[in-house]
């Protein structure tokens, strides 16, 4: 049909040759307006879940946010995962969720999943469920990637991008929160496992109490006793001054 839009970036296979030739270093400008094309393509889609949410949220205490991936870290990300093709990195739309407690996260989602929208979830429940199966970074929460998927001609080309769900807890986002923070101050990235490992095992530590503490339930590391979760992260924080880093950060 003429006029009809093409799939952004031109196809998944063009979308995929750019992102390859970003990793190995040999991107051309035409290589990095396909990415950018398809990058930008991804904001509709986000701004249609981010409506989604916001209108089933409405009046409760449930926080949405949103996020579109910037172009640098979806650079960064084709680097640390080599094999990935960049048309099937399903997190460049995301939308967070943060719930008062776990109860309320998994009704809302329980909810969620019986919608009556043309909007595809492609994994199974269980499949990014990191607070029944914590990563050992010591992250906590649960992901569900969609598959956009409309009937309007003017959003057919974008149908099959994809966007993010996340789900948190108060006290989970507040911990994610750190990590993000400790890699802006700090040279160590202990949300993807770089720089001083004392950081990510510090940081996993505390992912342990405050699961243990606020939310009932066991984090990353359920083979320690309280006393050696606790007794083993103050002996990392004495010699990283976490807690009075980040205490210095509140009081700025």
């Amino acid at each position: 049909m003429s006029g009809e839009l093409k799939y952004p970036g031109g196809s998944k296979t063009r979308v995929n040759k750019a992102g390859a030739r970003v990793r190995i270093g040999e991107a051309s400008n035409e290589d990095f307006l396909v990415i950018e094309t398809w990058r930008a393509a991804h904001r509709p889609v986000l701004n249609t879940f981010q409506a989604i949410l916001r209108n089933r949220t409405r009046g409760t205490k449930i926080a949405v946010a949103q996020r579109h991936k910037r172009r640098n870290t979806i650079f960064g990300k084709l680097f640390r995962l080599p094999k990935m093709e960049l048309s099937r990195m399903d997190d460049i739309a995301g939308c967070r969720l943060i719930f008062p407690s776990c109860e309320e996260l998994q009704k809302f989602r329980k909810v969620f999943h019986s919608a009556r929208f043309k909007h595809k979830r492609r994994n199974e429940a269980d499949k990014y469920d990191y607070i029944k199966n914590p990563k050992s970074t010591g992250y906590r929460g649960i992901h569900d990637i969609y598959e956009y998927d409309v009937n309007s001609h003017a959003g057919n080309h974008l149908r099959g991008l994809y966007v993010e769900i996340q789900y948190r807890t108060n006290i989970q986002h507040a911990w994610a929160t750190a990590v993000e923070v400790i890699g802006f101050i700090t040279e160590s990235q202990p949300k993807f496992q770089e720089g001083d490992n004392r950081y990510q095992q510090a940081m996993a530590l505390a992912s342990e109490v405050l699961a243990r503490a606020h939310e009932n339930k066991m984090g990353p590391l359920p083979e320690l006793t309280d006393k050696e979760v606790v007794s083993s992260f103050m002996e990392l924080d004495k010699s990283l001054s976490l807690m009075n880093m980040l205490r210095g950060l509140r009081r700025r």
